[in-house]
């Protein structure tokens, strides 16, 4: 670092930050890192050619005017690159709302405007691809779970993955090569997860990591490690108010009111009806799901439907199979999990009083308020999957019963 010039890493400060805002963005601090003296990096939310101004918003959702003039040049680079010697030459034209731009020149001392001399451009159209390229490996090469244990000389973590086929446990080795990050309390977003080490993983922690399975599914080797402890929590919806983004639901374990605030990153999904459950993974088992995160093939025929693609039968709920079920011995058989991120996606205005959401959110300052990770409505068939058969003689359990020890970890998403 020593070699180079003030302004040479100043702009590759500026660079690191310019693809922030794709998987990994920048600890929020204040003032705003994305406004530096020499420049301002955000997205585009308005271009008005008349006025010559186009109005950006940062990562910590500062707003800023950045004033260009006939003189301002113009550039594109790909989402990831980390030079600007690997910039094209673009014009005016080809700048749009929704492209992530860094405005080069000098900023107002209230931080709030930009004379731009440059304006490097990364387009909506390349983060877009770069992102769902990103979500495909980690689907394909990925592992989602439950620190079940932790073995700190070794550095090893041993996690409770759910699939179709049980519950299968798998010992993850971390070494310094590793990259591993955490998620922050009332955190929401995959991008925000900050750098971590192996001493703040705790047992019930959710973990999502990149890497390679070993082929007896005992094992997994990973590049990346993101981690965080959540709270995952069912309830029946009393009220929506998809104005303020707020749902307020009786909680099923503890019977206690409580409130789930939904903000733009939140992911909300609806989970199919049991008469609908078994021709979805019918479907899915056929091979139009892909493969499941943990590197393990769909496994043949969807549970309680006895593979035809067809509902249950007798109006029973279905349910996980055994080690004997359709994964047969040593097969993973379909992540739950994976199955929940292929949901289709809803707005608050779906939800409904009177609906069943299972919800994971991060551990915040107030139990009774929760902001939404992930939400999923009509889930009662859901629970009723994972809940645990009762003896004979005994009461049904309590409708969250299976949450607890189901394995469920759908808090943290995909980049």
């Amino acid at each position: 670092m020593r070699a180079l010039s003030f302004a040479a890493a100043i702009a590759i400060a500026a660079l690191i930050s310019f693809n922030s805002g794709l998987t990994s963005a920048a600890p929020q601090q204040t003032p705003d890192p994305s406004i530096q003296a020499k420049g301002a990096i955000g997205e585009v939310k308005s271009i008005d050619a008349a006025s010559k101004l186009i109005t950006i918003k940062t990562d910590a959702g500062s707003v800023v005017m950045v004033l260009y003039t006939d003189r301002t040049t113009y550039k594109k680079l790909a989402p990831g690159e980390q030079s600007l010697a690997n910039a094209s030459d673009i014009t005016f034209a080809d700048v749009a709302e929704g492209d992530r731009i860094w405005a080069r020149g000098t900023v107002a001392e209230d931080k709030k405007s930009v004379s731009a001399l440059q304006i490097v451009v990364m387009s909506k159209g390349d983060i877009a691809k770069k992102q769902e390229a990103e979500r495909l490996e980690w689907r394909r090469r990925g592992i989602l779970g439950v620190i079940s244990a932790l073995k700190a000389d070794a550095n090893e973590i041993t996690i409770q993955s759910r699939t179709m086929a049980g519950t299968q446990s798998v010992i993850i080795p971390v070494s310094d090569k590793t990259e591993m990050r955490r998620y922050a309390p009332d955190s929401i977003k995959f991008s925000d997860a900050k750098p971590s080490t192996f001493g703040e993983l705790k047992v019930g922690d959710q973990l999502r990591a990149l890497g390679d399975r070993a082929p007896d599914g005992t094992h997994f080797t990973p590049q990346k490690v993101v981690t965080g402890s959540f709270r995952t929590v069912a309830g029946v919806v009393t009220a929506v108010d998809p104005a303020t983004g707020e749902i307020k639901i009786n909680e099923l374990e503890k019977k206690k009111p409580m409130t789930i605030v939904v903000k733009q990153d939140s992911v909300l999904r609806r989970f199919p009806p049991a008469s609908e459950l078994g021709m979805m993974m019918g479907g899915f088992n056929r091979g139009g799901g892909g493969g499941a995160p943990g590197g393990g093939a769909p496994a043949g025929g969807a549970p309680g439907g006895g593979g035809s693609g067809q509902p249950p039968q007798g109006g029973q709920q279905p349910r996980p199979q055994g080690a004997g079920g359709p994964g047969g011995p040593g097969r993973s058989g379909f992540n739950i999990n994976d199955m929940l991120e292929r949901l289709p996606t809803i707005s608050v205005a779906d939800v409904k009083v009177g609906d069943t959401i299972v919800v994971s959110s991060t551990q915040g300052v107030d139990p009774a308020r929760v902001t939404a990770i992930a939400l999923v409505s009509g889930a009662d068939t859901l629970l009723t999957m994972l809940a645990p058969r009762p003896q004979p003689g005994q009461a049904a359990p309590n409708p969250a019963a299976g949450l607890g020890s189901s394995g469920i970890s759908f808090g943290i998403g995909l980049p």
